[in-house]
């Protein structure tokens, strides 16, 4: 699982940054092509204590506002989706990567 924002972290640390608030979250994006129109999810960010989540997710939230509205009818649908996501932060997966995480550790490993 490829994580952007973990590089050199410990496990240790990871888990207090947690602890403190950090987070991983993925954005949501779409495009448009004319009747064709495609939702997809950015990779999983980590966003240390902090740290704004809104502003990580601004280029997603921006190709969803240049290409998203023009399919019909799902682009305006899915592109108001995506910026309602976005400018809440992202979606929340902090419970599912620490999970995930947490069976692929090893003692003292870097996670990133």
């Amino acid at each position: 699982m490829k994580i952007k924002g973990l590089e050199g972290l410990t496990w240790e640390t990871l888990e207090q940054e947690v602890g403190q608030g950090g987070k991983f979250v993925v954005y949501t994006f779409c495009i448009s092509i004319l009747i064709m129109t495609f939702r997809r999810s950015s990779a999983i960010y980590y966003i240390a204590p902090g740290m704004g989540s809104v502003g990580t997710g601004l280029r997603f939230t921006l190709i969803s506002v240049l290409f998203g509205w023009w399919g019909i009818p799902w682009g305006p649908i899915y592109t108001i989706g995506a910026l309602i996501t976005n400018f809440k932060g992202g979606r929340d997966m902090t419970v599912e990567v620490l999970n995930s995480l947490a069976e692929q550790r090893g003692p003292q490993q870097q996670i990133g």
